[in-house]
């Protein structure tokens, strides 16, 4: 590259319209600075009313479903606002979804998350939603899983906050089985 330049094979010249000029720039280039949207919500919104800004939604495609039949649901968490929201966790795992009381249809601890918090970041106006699938069975021991009973199920998704049903981060669905 360097002989090019050191050659004149490239010349300059303002007057000649196929030629480059010598372009001279009037102002400074200057990097675009953004702030990360977690910080203009620590900044601008105070942590108590943040909860207030988002919804969560459990809902199923229908309310029956015979026994041994997948049970497919969406939980949809949504920021009303036209401004970002972030909703500190107590874990890093943001939110979890339950049957009947019992996370992920388990009595025993599926995971073990660390203790150190997290943050559940929306931007303006921000809707997301995660299908999952509930197969009508619930898990009693690390190797042993026994089918539900038929009669009313209540699917729920929660926000991993403290209370979070009193905040209104948390929602549900209530589905049948029948024979």
């Amino acid at each position: 590259m360097r002989r090019i330049y050191e050659s004149d094979a490239l010349h300059r010249d303002d007057d000649e319209s196929h030629a480059p000029n010598e372009r001279k720039r009037e102002t400074k280039l200057q990097a675009f600075r953004s702030v990360p949207s977690s910080t203009l919500s620590d900044l601008l919104v105070p942590r108590r009313l943040r909860h207030r800004f988002v919804s969560v939604d459990v809902r199923t495609p229908e309310s029956e479903y015979a026994v041994g039949e997948s049970i497919p649901f969406a939980v949809t968490i949504r920021n009303h606002m036209p401004f970002p929201v972030s909703i500190p966790t107590a874990s890093p795992l943001l939110w979890e979804w339950s049957v009947d009381g019992d996370v992920e249809a388990s009595a025993v601890p599926l995971r073990d998350p660390p203790d150190e918090p997290g943050r559940f970041e929306f931007d303006r106006g921000e809707r997301k939603e995660f299908r999952k699938r509930w197969d009508q069975l619930f898990r009693v021991s690390d190797s042993e899983w026994v089918p539900a009973e038929p009669g009313d199920h209540t699917i729920g998704a929660a926000i991993n906050t403290a209370d979070a049903d009193r905040k209104g981060l948390a929602g549900e669905a209530t589905v049948r089985i029948v024979r």
